[in-house]
């Protein structure tokens, strides 16, 4: 445990940082889930309602440094593959 006062702020400030990422990460793969359970029933409108959901938070957790831009641009690009295959 730290003893400096600045020190002490940081562990408190890291800690609510964490608990912030891990919410939205944790957002960002149900927002995932939700697409392709819609994938897999068949509900193409569904499909491109939740495809439009994930693009967005995965453009997101992007511009909040918690994903890779490649790891997105190659999930995106999967699921534009997969949405579009359902036609």
């Amino acid at each position: 445990m730290p003893n400096i006062k600045s020190a002490k702020k940081r562990v408190l400030v890291t800690s609510a940082k964490t608990l912030q990422n891990k919410m939205f990460k944790s957002s960002c793969k149900t927002t995932v889930k939700k697409y392709e359970a819609a994938l897999a029933s068949g509900d193409r409108a569904a499909a491109e309602a939740a495809y439009k959901n994930a693009v967005q938070k995965i453009d997101k957790a992007v511009a909040k440094g918690l994903m890779h831009k490649n790891t997105a641009a190659r999930r995106k690009s999967s699921f534009t593959t997969r949405l579009n295959q359902m036609a």
